[in-house]
């Protein structure tokens, strides 16, 4: 599990990078810097999104400290079928077939035989958009 987390500098967190707050994968999607005051160092309070659930997920930290980053891979594959709940994609590289729970914003745009992006980051894959219109 070492090799799926890199530890990075506080000042290297944009907007759009993904972190870990809580030992969850996160999305930042916003970023608040404080100055520094008479005796202390500047915070940043970063707001995140999980990449999984989605929960929300606030981090303060000083601008000084480290942070721990999941290691996230993009990869292409193919939808095989939509279920109720779920959807069977291929992976385009491995020929590896695996079921993802279905989210809102994806039920109506899944139909067998487009290809989408899935990205894997901590051993878990979610799905993040489509890639092919049919």
């Amino acid at each position: 599990m070492s090799d799926e987390i890199a530890i990075i500098s506080m000042k290297e967190v944009k907007v759009g990078r993904y972190i870990i707050i809580d030992g969850v994968p996160c999305k930042v999607v916003d970023i608040e810097t404080s100055s520094p005051g008479k005796h202390g160092s500047a915070k940043m309070r970063v707001t995140a999104m999980g990449m999984f659930e989605g929960q929300k997920k606030t981090l303060l930290k000083p601008s000084s400290g480290t942070i721990e980053a999941p290691v996230v891979t993009k990869k292409k594959a193919q939808v095989v079928s939509v279920g109720e709940a779920s959807v069977q994609l291929m992976d385009s590289q491995t020929y590896e077939v695996y079921d993802l729970p279905l989210t809102e914003e994806s039920k109506g745009k899944l139909k067998p035989g487009i290809e989408v992006e899935v990205i894997e980051a901590m051993g878990r894959k979610a799905f993040s958009r489509t890639l092919t219109n049919e």
